[in-house]
């Protein structure tokens, strides 16, 4: 016989007993920060912004190069008008090196590129913030909308086994006389029409979790849902505007559109430098020899010399004023750039705030509605036993109880991302944030 470890037993017996360990919402964000091409194209991204800064550091620094050389010679000569000076053909080899030190001593652009490399560095830090925060949400929503979609599909199992009852017990009324086919034909509309929406719902729930899947890089499995313990909690502080402060001095799509603005200023600087005079330290050494020349005699010789050099620039054909007249105008489009931006912040973290706010008020109706549903439901199986209610109203109270419940757990995963939401607009959305959220999920 042959014998089973006890952690394939274990295995085998969660497995047949139904008890599947679900993937929650913090396990698939990190699954999607090792798998996600967005956020991998973002932190390459971000190391190529970095290196901005030592480029620009390097135009303030000096700059060393060697050159070298080897020549073969053909030389022929014919002097004319003397006897005194032969005439003929030399070959001969001539060798070089030399080496020159431009240390810059006074250059107004190179100090404007390196102020902007700091900026460009900052700007891509922020953008890489942005990113995370964008990963963050687009794991919740997935998350959540393979979640609700799941549901919708268990409802119209649900309601379509309930139909079903309905359906039969329509037909046992009809055989004995006790009710009309009306009642059959009703009952079989909704059935057939339940088992439309049925469809309908195991294929949208095929394509969320191809969005999902996107992602992860691998089909999700079973996610946590909603446990019992989840609990609302109003924003903190429960002033609107105090948040829209907050997200003025901490928004990083704010940061990035400030750090374009300073960008655009420096530019300006930067092409007005194009008039200024540059002044370098120039220094030079060089070795040159021949083994022949035109009296084929060689020579060997070294030059060496230090000085300081100006460069005055006078005239561009006009270059320089147009490429200042156009940093100009790009300085008032990010000017214009970052004013959209406050905008933009300051309305989204107003309907995140919002978004929580009404969320709460949504799902507490919803639940008031649920609890009358469920009591309309039992009235209208009641009535119709004793005559009051006819068929249809059964189906429709089964209708409006399951529309009820479906738009119940919409409105719970909709406050859940609102939260999410609300703390990205303020810049402060962190993992920290995710698993407060997952800890609602059973």
């Amino acid at each position: 016989m042959k014998i089973i470890p006890s952690r394939l037993f274990l295995a085998i017996l969660l497995g047949a007993s139904g008890y599947v360990q679900a993937d929650d919402l913090l396990e698939t964000y990190r699954a999607a920060q090792a798998n996600d091409p967005q956020i991998a194209a973002a932190y390459a991204a971000q190391q190529a912004g970095r290196e901005k800064l030592p480029q620009g550091r390097s135009l303030l620094l000096p700059s060393v190069n060697l050159s070298a050389n080897s020549t073969f010679n053909d030389q022929t000569t014919q002097y004319q008008g003397t006897t005194f000076l032969p005439g003929g053909t030399n070959r001969y080899n001539s060798n070089g090196y030399g080496v020159s030190l431009v240390q810059p001593l006074f250059r107004q652009q190179n100090w404007q590129a390196y102020s902007q490399s700091e900026l460009q560095v900052a700007q891509a830090e922020a953008q890489y913030r942005i990113a995370e925060q964008d990963l963050m949400l687009r794991v919740a929503q997935a998350y959540f909308d393979v979640l609700i979609a799941q549901d919708s599909v268990r409802l119209a199992e649900t309601q379509k086994a309930a139909i079903s009852e309905q359906l039969e017990q329509a037909k046992r009324n009809f055989e004995v006389g006790s009710a009309t086919i009306t009642d059959t034909l009703e009952a079989q509309a909704r059935y057939d029409l339940t088992g439309a929406q049925e469809i309908a719902a195991q294929n949208n729930l095929e394509i969320k979790r191809r969005a999902l899947q996107q992602l992860i890089n691998a089909m999700p499995k079973d996610l946590a849902h909603l446990g019992r313990e989840f609990q609302m909690e109003a924003p903190q502080p429960a002033d609107m505007e105090k948040w829209v402060d907050d997200a003025q001095s901490n928004s990083p799509q704010l940061a990035v559109a400030r750090a374009a603005d300073e960008l655009a200023e420096k530019e300006v600087a930067r092409n007005r430098g194009g008039h200024y005079p540059t002044v370098d330290l120039v220094a030079n050494y060089s070795s040159n020899n021949a083994n022949g020349g035109s009296f084929g005699v060689g020579s060997e010789t070294t030059s060496k010399s230090v000085g300081v050099q100006l460069n005055m620039p006078l005239f561009q054909g006009g270059a320089a004023n147009s490429r200042w007249r156009e940093a100009q105008a790009n300085r008032e489009r990010a000017r214009q750039e970052l004013e959209n931006a406050r905008r933009n912040v300051a309305t989204q973290t107003r309907q995140a705030f919002l978004g929580v706010a009404s969320g709460i008020a949504q799902v507490k109706a919803l639940q008031q509605a649920l609890a009358s549903s469920e009591s309309v439901l039992e009235a209208s199986k009641l009535g119709q036993e004793v005559g009051v209610r006819t068929n249809l109203d059964v189906l429709n109270a089964q209708q409006q109880l399951y529309s009820t419940r479906r738009d119940l757990y919409q409105a719970q995963y909709n406050y859940l991302l609102s939260q999410l939401r609300l703390k990205a607009a303020v810049g402060s959305l962190g993992e920290e944030d995710l698993n407060k959220v997952n800890q609602a999920l059973d």
